[in-house]
């Protein structure tokens, strides 16, 4: 695993870094490290989102779900965290229109509510990236510890810690997007082998599966849960899976919005890209846990009706061990590799997404905001480099400008000439290897902090991959602290209905109606409270108030890295000062939010009602009903899969080329720039020569 998955993401680095400076020229920028560019690709996008939502526990779960809750348990899982899924492009259009600069969104809270409100959910944000790396931490020991003899705790967690942190080192994000594709590819791959050997191998050794007609036959034997219909394993109606699926919902909603690993994926794309990506990672992502559940679920159910037995106890089988044993069964000891595979995989991607979300909200949020600021005191609306007002915020404000003295006048860093000569001084090779310092009175001082700040962002991903295993080893605002506080109660007052009540907490408190209580209140007393306090609480009396509070996100910018620039294709023909409005931006991005608003309902509607509701309709599923439904989550696998491998590296070879041609052409035209004022130079030598020695010129 070490060396050949640590190797390949290592090289793969390494080939990321080399396009970043020899087609991109931004290899030395602090942002690009966590924003890949910002012009990631609409494919790359969602293969990369749906990478790090396949977790290991999805391989490992999502059977578990299928032998306790039958058919229907995998689906209302994977619609619960398709939700959110869904709804998640509707903010993030917002996030990248409202404010186009920020790198992570505790930025947009500290520009949009101030200090406290940023620190409070900057604990809830590093909490939530806590929960999920125990999470992962613990999923990929299960499925190391279940696959490889004798694993300590200890190899596997330095196995985990060297598979995360190790190339997001090396490449930031952007490597995180290609290592992401290869693992979408080999996952895949690795579920049609699956598919193929349980649903479509004649050869079986097995009498109850190799055939979908045999498995079907052997299931249907099975009395299932006593909350689905007429106890079988072969329905959609079942209130348990519901139930579930509702709580996922709850569940999930904070690993999407308070991840900053979901936002650090939508922040890479542009908004159409990140529109388009993640209603096209939902569906991706929907037939992995679909798929894979429905073969290897319901394999174990068919050949433990063969033997007479379950061949896991009830523990084993909510450990997530249903699934390694299948493999193992049907492929011997290379099913078991295919799993580990799998699972190092799912690791990688998810893994090394929650390195880089955690490094960025201590480089952005805490060390670059509180500890070591450029400039102490800044005000929201003042310009970084100078500390005066921003032009753009009087001139969205007031009509006559007047006090010139009190506003910036820094020239914009694309039209510095002093800057351009510092990188050149720098790229030149020097005997000592030292640098020269920046000499650009505007903005060399920031571009030093920078450079500090590069400094400090690499040791962050060390100090974080290092601690993952003292972390694994100790595991072997107003409205938001309401809804934490009623979510704790209900949850401990559910669990106390239970029996033995609060004596078996640890039982007790993951029981279904407990988690379901403890989600709902937190989520429902949270988004109200939020919004009373807001509505009685704000300073908004006018226009002008209310376009200076947009404009403080609007005004989240480094100004070595402006990102207006990001954008200067879909903003062609507007005519702007430094940076365009609010509403220019809100009128080009107008499709992507149409998009965002249609495309994420229809989704929801196809998946929580359609489906369900069509496949409800059967009381008990008849072979014919079980093999369409089958073919159906293979076929939309097969599907994805050719998206997935084919697509990706398609738009990314295009847009390399794009960049280099432009490149290409941006020397021709600067080395023509250079012959003509070569020419005129000439042209003028050759008029002095014609006059005497003691006239000048008449005209040049």
């Amino acid at each position: 695993m070490l060396l050949g998955f640590g190797g390949f993401s290592i090289i793969l680095a390494l080939f990321h870094n080399a396009v970043r400076k020899h087609i991109f020229h931004d290899e030395h920028n602090l942002d690009t490290t966590f924003d890949a560019g910002g012009n990631v690709s609409l494919s790359l996008t969602a293969v990369t989102v749906a990478s790090q939502l396949f977790w290991p526990g999805d391989i490992l779960h999502s059977a578990t779900l299928t032998t306790k809750n039958g058919i229907a348990g995998p689906f209302w899982y994977a619609v619960g965290i398709m939700i959110n899924i869904f709804i998640f492009p509707i903010f993030s259009v917002q996030f990248k229109t409202r404010a186009p600069g920020a790198k992570t969104y505790l930025q947009i809270i500290h520009a949009r509510f101030g200090k406290k409100a940023h620190k409070l959910f900057c604990v809830f944000a590093l909490v939530t990236n806590l929960v999920i790396m125990i999470g992962l931490l613990l999923a990929g020991r299960a499925t190391i510890q279940s696959l490889t003899r004798d694993a300590s705790d200890e190899f596997c967690l330095f196995v985990m810690a060297i598979l995360f942190g190790s190339y997001s080192l090396i490449g930031g994000i952007g490597t995180t997007f290609y290592v992401s594709y290869f693992n979408a590819c080999l996952v895949f791959i690795l579920l049609i082998v699956f598919v193929i050997k349980i649903l479509h191998n004649s050869d079986s050794e097995y009498a109850s599966i190799g055939d979908i007609s045999r498995m079907y036959k052997s299931i249907s034997c099975v009395e299932g849960p006593v909350e689905n219909a007429n106890h079988s394993y072969l329905t959609f109606r079942s209130g348990v899976a519901f139930l579930y699926g509702v709580i996922e919902v709850f569940v999930s909603s904070a690993v999407t919005y308070c991840d900053q690993a979901s936002w650090q994926s939508r922040i890479a794309a542009k908004p159409v890209q990140g529109v388009w990506g993640f209603l096209l990672a939902g569906f991706i992502w929907f037939s992995i846990p679909s798929t894979m559940a429905t073969t290897t679920g319901m394999a174990y159910i068919a050949l433990s009706a063969e033997n007479g037995t379950h061949y896991l106890s009830a523990g084993q089988i909510d450990e997530g061990l249903v699934t390694p044993l299948i493999a193992e069964k049907v492929l011997g000891s290379s099913g078991g590799i295919l799993i580990l595979t799998m699972g190092a995989m799912a690791l990688m991607s998810t893994g090394s997404g929650e390195v880089m979300a955690i490094s960025s909200i201590i480089v952005y949020d805490i060390y670059q905001t509180y500890i070591r600021p450029f400039r102490k005191e800044l005000k929201r609306t003042d310009c970084v480099l100078c500390g005066k007002l921003k032009k753009q915020t009087v001139a969205a404000t007031y009509a006559n400008d007047q006090d010139r003295e009190i506003l910036c006048h820094c020239r914009s860093v694309n039209k510095c000439h002093n800057c351009l000569e510092d990188i050149q001084r720098r790229h030149r090779p020097n005997l000592f290897g030292i640098k020269p310092p920046y000499m650009c009175p505007i903005h060399g001082q920031y571009r030093q902090y920078q450079d500090y700040l590069i400094t400090f962002k690499n040791w962050c991903i060390i100090w974080v991959t290092l601690a993952i295993i003292p972390l694994g080893l100790i595991i072997f605002e107003s409205g938001a602290i309401m809804g934490f506080f009623c979510g704790s109660a209900a949850t401990l007052t559910a669990a106390s209905m239970y029996p033995n009540g609060l004596n078996d907490f640890l039982l007790n408190t993951v029981q279904d109606y407990s988690i379901l209580a403890g989600t709902c209140f937190s989520f429902g007393v949270s988004l109200t409270g939020c919004l009373i306090i807001s509505l009685f609480t704000h300073k908004i009396k006018n226009k002008h108030d209310e376009d200076m509070e947009w404009q403080k996100m609007y005004n989240i910018d480094n100004p070595l890295n402006p990102w207006e620039l990001n954008f200067k294709e879909e903003l062609e023909g507007l005519h702007f000062d430094t940076k365009p409005t609010f509403q220019q931006m809100s009128t080009t991005f107008r499709k992507a939010k149409i998009t965002a608003y249609v495309g994420g309902f229809c989704s929801i509607f196809l998946f929580a009602i359609l489906i369900p509701g069509i496949m409800a309709t059967f009381t008990v599923m008849s072979e014919t009903q079980f093999k369409v439904w089958v073919w159906f989550t293979q076929g939309w696998a097969v599907v994805m899969a050719v998206i997935v491998i084919v697509a990706p590296p398609f738009e990314e070879i295009r847009r390399i080329v794009k960049q280099y041609h432009k490149n290409k052409e941006r020397r021709q035209e600067a080395n023509g720039n250079i012959n003509d004022k070569i020419v005129m130079n000439e042209v003028i030598f050759k008029d002095k020569s014609l006059v005497d020695s003691n006239s000048v010129p008449t005209k040049v």
